[in-house]
């Protein structure tokens, strides 16, 4: 299983719910998290699916967000 980080702008639950159709498109439910007491409010992915960064970076920029890799 790999793990993928992702420092990003998402700041609220609302903005975790506006993006949880992409990811789970993306990743697969239940696969990714969101720490949003980080100061980077780091996106935390865990899947044995052959994403890449790219990927869940290009499915928040459609939801509306930023990120980038830890």
């Amino acid at each position: 299983m790999e793990t993928l980080k992702f420092k990003t702008n998402i700041k609220c639950s609302g903005c975790v719910d506006t993006i949880t159709p992409y990811l789970d498109k993306v990743a697969g439910k239940d696969t990714w998290t969101v720490d949003l007491q980080s100061p980077d409010k780091t996106l935390v992915v865990k899947t044995g699916n052959a994403i890449t960064s790219a990927d869940v970076i290009n499915a928040l920029e459609k939801a509306g967000y930023k990120a980038s890799n830890v």
